[in-house]
């Protein structure tokens, strides 16, 4: 039996071994609407808690509006253009308007890069786009610290002045926020380096509550609440679900809080997926382009189906990973991670209020090797990068499930097609 992975661009088929018995999971089908404009169209007309976005812009001077980087297939070419005309509608000049790139610690998005996640050339030629830095300082207002976890904020001056402030993202499992999208586009996608620091020390991230899907007492989720609560006045949003073929089959519009709480109730029921059990083997991907461009995002969907894996057990996963480890600051990460072994490496972060930059990443490995075994499949990794992983090598994926099977004696494998896109739970 054939399956196929998102893998690259592409995706990849798998000859899975004979033997084998695989259960497929993955999201259940929506229907994707023929005209995913006119989905657009309709929930800018019917806000959620808010006004209509031109009247929401009436009496305001200046826009600025987050939007995703790279990492993050948001179909922005859809609803860039129809927000921008809602808000000279309402009477914001178009050279006051700005489109902030919410890059956390990430790289800028540049030339075709950024013409990518825009999507749409008019945008492109008549707004002004710029990237967040979170290292800049000139570019940040501090804002104080929150009460609960005691986060320092910074935030970009350009969203944090602006007289109407809209977030537009992509809602999603995250393995540590919970869901991605809304809140967390203002923070960590626009912060200042110390509070995305803090979100990733350890007290947050060893937090059995910073999980995914998991909203309830999320330590993330909990201080990114109180920090829309410190900006003050109303944040707006747009909200967008896709499905497996990266269509969009939901989008909402309204107050950043209620909007993203409508739309992650929505994609609960597509991606929460109740498998009833565990297994001892998993075959799984990094949801193809562009989350696998990396290893560093590739861990995802290492972390995401451990609430299915056996103790034990083996996690096979493929990703592209094009652009190979990631930044320098998570190369030097993963080279103390395999120096030192995960048990050592974990007690370094365990003291710090500030993560370094990406180590964060590395930390969140150490959750499925406490587990079980990491199996990588990467072929156009070099040997270099492949030492740094830390992770169980391998060049053929149908030998890999093979040899999985063979060691545990149980045929039964759990095959996850989109990877973190998805969350599978062992309840029914």
């Amino acid at each position: 039996m054939q399956v196929e992975l998102s893998f690259g661009r592409q995706g990849l088929l798998v000859e899975l071994p004979e033997k084998a018995i695989p259960q497929i999971i993955r999201k259940p089908k929506n229907p994707a609407p023929k005209d995913p404009h006119i989905l657009v169209l309709q929930a800018l007309s019917k806000p959620i808690r808010s006004k209509k976005l031109s009247e929401e812009a009436k009496g305001n001077k200046t826009a600025c509006i987050l939007a995703c980087d790279i990492t993050r297939p948001v179909p922005n070419k859809l609803f860039l253009k129809p927000v921008i005309a809602e808000l000279e509608a309402g009477g914001i000049p178009r050279d006051n308007i700005t489109i902030l790139i919410a890059t956390g610690l990430h790289r800028p998005n540049l030339g075709e890069e950024l013409e990518e996640v825009i999507g749409d050339p008019w945008v492109m030629q008549n707004i002004q786009i710029l990237n967040h830095d979170a290292r800049d300082e000139t570019s940040i207002v501090h804002l104080g610290k929150t009460s609960t976890h005691q986060v320092p904020l910074g935030l970009n001056r350009h969203f944090v002045e602006a007289d109407l402030r809209l977030v537009t993202g992509l809602v999603e499992p995250h393995f540590m926020a919970g869901y991605s999208g809304g809140r967390k586009v203002i923070a960590p996608g626009i912060a200042h380096h110390e509070t995305i620091r803090t979100f990733h020390s350890a007290r947050f991230m060893e937090s059995p509550y910073a999980a995914s899907c998991n909203l309830d007492k999320n330590p993330l989720h909990e201080s990114q609440l109180e920090i829309v609560q410190m900006l003050g006045g109303k944040i707006l949003a747009v909200n967008t679900i896709l499905d497996e073929e990266r269509n969009l089959i939901h989008v909402n519009f309204g107050e950043v809080i209620a909007s993203h709480q409508e739309a992650v109730n929505f994609a609960r029921t597509s991606c929460e997926i109740p498998v009833g059990r565990k297994f001892k083997t998993i075959l799984t991907s990094s949801a193809g382009y562009p989350l696998d461009k990396t290893y560093y995002q590739t861990v995802k969907g290492m972390v995401t189906p451990l609430d299915i894996l056996e103790p034990g057990g083996t996690l096979i996963i493929a990703s592209e990973c094009a652009e190979g480890i990631g930044s320098a600051e998570f190369r030097e990460s993963q080279a103390r991670l395999v120096e030192l072994g995960p048990a050592a490496f974990l007690e370094t972060l365990l003291s710090k209020d500030l993560a370094e930059i990406d180590e964060w990443e590395s930390e969140m490995q150490l959750k499925p090797m406490r587990v079980g075994e990491v199996q990588l499949y990467c072929p156009g990794m070099s040997e270099e990068d492949q030492k740094l992983t830390g992770v169980k090598m391998i060049q053929d994926l149908h030998q890999a499930v093979a040899e999985a099977i063979e060691k545990v004696g149980d045929a039964e494998v759990a095959v996850i097609p989109e990877g973190p896109y998805l969350v599978p739970f062992a309840a029914a």
